[in-house]
C-alpha cells in the first residue's frame, strides 16, 4: 500500500517535512547522495480493549496510532541489509547468505531483520539486501510497541522493493511476529504487529491465531471532540517478567480444569458453578483473573460493535469497566514486589478526578509499571497534560489521533 504524505500528517505538514528532510540527509550521509531511495512508514499502536485477552485466544480491539517510525531506504546489489537509525550509534548489518538463527542476535534489532528475511523467504517472497536510514517517533517503553512498528516497517521495505508491495497486511503482521518469536527469542501475541500493520481501529478475534478474524472499524476520536492521552508514569524497577508470565500461566491453569487449553474454549456457565472447586484448585487470584478474561472478551467486542454504532457514550463506560476489572481481578496496576511503587495507580486517581462524568480512563498494554490510557475532552486536553506532568514530570502524557494507514509506502 502507498499512502501520501498529506494524508498521514494532515496536521503536522511543515514539522514532518523537515523530519523527512533529516531522514534525507542522513541516508545521503551513510549510503550516498546519488541514490535511488523511497520513504516508508509504520506507525505505532495502543491497546484500546481486551487486556490481556489475545494469549487465551480472545478478542482484542487496538488501533495504530500518530506516531510512526520512517526510513529512506534503497535496494543494494549486495544481498546486505544494511539499516541505521539515528537513534542508535550502531549501525545493523545482516549478511542474508546466512538466515539461521544467531544467538548472539537474540534481544536486538538486527535479529529482526534476519528472521523477518528468513520467514518472507519460507513463504515463498523474494528477498535482498537494501540500506536504510531511520527516524522513530515511537518511544521506547510507552507501551506504544515501538519494536512491532520497527518489524512492520522491515517487511514494508521488503514488500515494495522486492515484491512490489504483495506482502498484504495479515501476513505482514505474521511475519513480523515470527521473528520476534523465534529470532529476538520474546514469545510475544500478533496484536501488536497487527494493530501497527492493518492501521485504524481494529477488531481481532484470536480464536483461531493462524487465522485471525480482523475487521476495521470506522471511527474518528477528532468528530466526538475527543484525544487519546498515553500517560508514561515511569514504571517499578522490580524484575516484571514473572508478573506477565503468571497472567497466562495462572488463566490457563482455570482453562485445564474446565478441560480446555484456553479459557476462550470454557464455558462460562461451569466455570462459575465450579468455582468453589476452581479457587482450591488454582488460587483466588487465577479465578479472578479467569472472571476478568470472560467480561473483557466480551468488552472489546462490545467496543467495537460501540464505536461502529457512534455510540461513544457507551464506548467509555465500557472502557471504564475494562479498566477497573484490570485492576480489581487481572491485578495488574502495580507489582506485588515493589507495592511502594504504584504509579499506573495514582495516575489512574488524577485521571478519575479530572476527567469523571466526561472521560474515561483505563490500565494500558501488560500492566504493573509503565502506561495508562484516557479519553479526554479536547477542551481538557491542557489542563488534563498539565496535572499529570505536574505528578509526572514533563513530556509523560502524549497527545495522540488514531492514524488509518499501517505500514507504507511514502508518496511525496
Amino acid at each position: 500500500m502507498t499512502e501520501s504524505f498529506q494524508a498521514l500528517y494532515p496536521h503536522q505538514l511543515d514539522a514532518q517535512k523537515q523530519r523527512y528532510e533529516t531522514i534525507k540527509e542522513g541516508f545521503s550521509e551513510y549510503f550516498g547522495n546519488n541514490r535511488d531511495f523511497s520513504y516508508f512508514s509504520a506507525p505505532g499502536r495502543t491497546e484500546i480493549g481486551g487486556n490481556h485477552t489475545d494469549h487465551n485466544r480472545g478478542c482484542v480491539l487496538a488501533a495504530a496510532v500518530n506516531l510512526d517510525i520512517v526510513a529512506a531506504a534503497a535496494k543494494n546489489d549486495e544481498n546486505v541489509i544494511r539499516l541505521k537509525s539515528i537513534e542508535y550509534e550502531k549501525m545493523d548489518v545482516i549478511d542474508l547468505s546466512d538466515l539461521s538463527v544467531q544467538e548472539s542476535e537474540k534481544e536486538r534489532s538486527s535479529s529482526l531483520l534476519r528472521g523477518i528475511c528468513a520467514r518472507c523467504k519460507q513463504l515463498g517472497y523474494q528477498i535482498g539486501g537494501f540500506d536504510a536510514f531511520t527516524m522513530s517517533q515511537v518511544l521506547k517503553g510507552s507501551g506504544l510497541s515501538s519494536s512491532a512498528s520497527f518489524e512492520v516497517l522491515a517487511v514494508t521495505i521488503i514488500s515494495h522493493l522486492y515484491n512490489d508491495g504483495a506482502i498484504d497486511p495479515i501476513t505482514a503482521a505474521q511475519i513480523s511476529q515470527y521473528a520476534e518469536n523465534v529470532y529476538f527469542g520474546k514469545p510475544s501475541g500478533l496484536m501488536d504487529q497487527m494493530a501497527s500493520s492493518v492501521g485504524g481501529f481494529t477488531a481481532i478475534d484470536f480464536r483461531d491465531p493462524e487465522k485471525p478474524v480482523l475487521e476495521k472499524v470506522s471511527f474518528s476520536l477528532d468528530g466526538v471532540g475527543y484525544a487519546m492521552c498515553i500517560v508514561d508514569t515511569g514504571g517499578s524497577h522490580a524484575d516484571l517478567t514473572s508478573d506477565y508470565a503468571s497472567i497466562p500461566s495462572e488463566m490457563k491453569a482455570v482453562a485445564t480444569l474446565l478441560g480446555c487449553e484456553h479459557l476462550r474454549e470454557a464455558d462460562e456457565a461451569e466455570f462459575f458453578r465450579r468455582l468453589g472447586e476452581i479457587r482450591k484448585q488454582t488460587g483466588d487470584r487465577a479465578a479472578l483473573r479467569a472472571i476478568h478474561f470472560f467480561a473483557d472478551n466480551r468488552r472489546a467486542q462490545e467496543e467495537a460493535h460501540a464505536l461502529k454504532g457512534g455510540n461513544f457514550e457507551y464506548f467509555k463506560e465500557l472502557i471504564l469497566e475494562s479498566g477497573d476489572s484490570s485492576a480489581m481481578y487481572l491485578q495488574n496496576a502495580y507489582s506485588i514486589k515493589d507495592p511502594q511503587s504504584q504509579g499506573v495507580s495514582l495516575a489512574l486517581a488524577v485521571s478519575e478526578r479530572i476527567l469523571r462524568g466526561k472521560g474515561a480512563w483505563r490500565i494500558h498494554g501488560g500492566g504493573f509499571g509503565g502506561t495508562m490510557q484516557a479519553f479526554v475532552p479536547l477542551d481538557l486536553v491542557p489542563r488534563y497534560k498539565a496535572e499529570i506532568e505536574s505528578v509526572f514530570g514533563k513530556d509523560t502524557c502524549h497527545i495522540l489521533s488514531i492514524r488509518n494507514a499501517g505500514g507504507v509506502k511514502v508518496s511525496l
